[in-house]
């Protein structure tokens, strides 16, 4: 999630040493998709949802991109890229969907007990989504109610159990959106 937001304000700012920053941080995340147990409330959204986000690879990419002729510049993107190909990397696992205004879906997510869990939710940007996470008892263990699409909570269950991921679109457009997890 960092890496994205960072992404998005170094393409901003036409800063490629911020884009660079946020391919690393990319590179060290691998993403595998998985299908996840979804029940839609209000109309559905058959849609495919958000283009997987954005790999390292792109935004090494951008980075030189925006380097233009500066040679010390495009030595360091080299030579970052180079670097990570042999980075140990964390998998995260997504999910795409779609969520017109006003729908909520709801997930229904494992997670281990005494065990660090991660759960975000990276929006395209068309409208605010909200995010609320539960346990199996209905007790909020992470709320979101800013006014963005891009939320990360971090938390750790006491026990093995299903956990509720709640995600509302409370904006005026469709929202496609990934719901990943460690």
């Amino acid at each position: 999630a960092l890496a994205q937001e960072l992404y998005g304000l170094g393409l901003a700012q036409k800063d490629a040493v911020s884009v660079l920053a946020a391919a690393r941080l990319a590179g060290s995340v691998s993403l595998r998709r998985v299908e996840r147990k979804k029940t839609p409330e209000g109309s559905a959204v058959e849609a495919p949802g958000a283009d997987l986000p954005l790999q390292a690879e792109a935004m090494f990419g951008a980075a030189r991109g925006l380097a233009g002729e500066d040679e010390s510049l495009i030595g360091l993107i080299e030579a970052a890229q180079a670097e990570a190909a042999f980075a140990p990397t964390e998998v995260a696992q997504f999910t795409p969907s779609t969520l017109p205004a006003g729908g909520v879906d709801l997930w229904e997510v494992a997670l281990f007990g005494g065990s660090d869990a991660e759960i975000g939710v990276l929006g395209d940007g068309g409208a605010n989504l909200d995010v609320t996470v539960t346990d199996e008892n209905g007790s909020t263990v992470c709320i979101d109610v800013g006014w963005t699409d891009r939320v990360y909570c971090e938390f750790t269950p006491a026990w093995n159990g299903y956990f509720s991921v709640r995600v509302a679109n409370v904006g005026k457009g469709d929202n496609s959106y990934h719901l990943l997890t460690n």
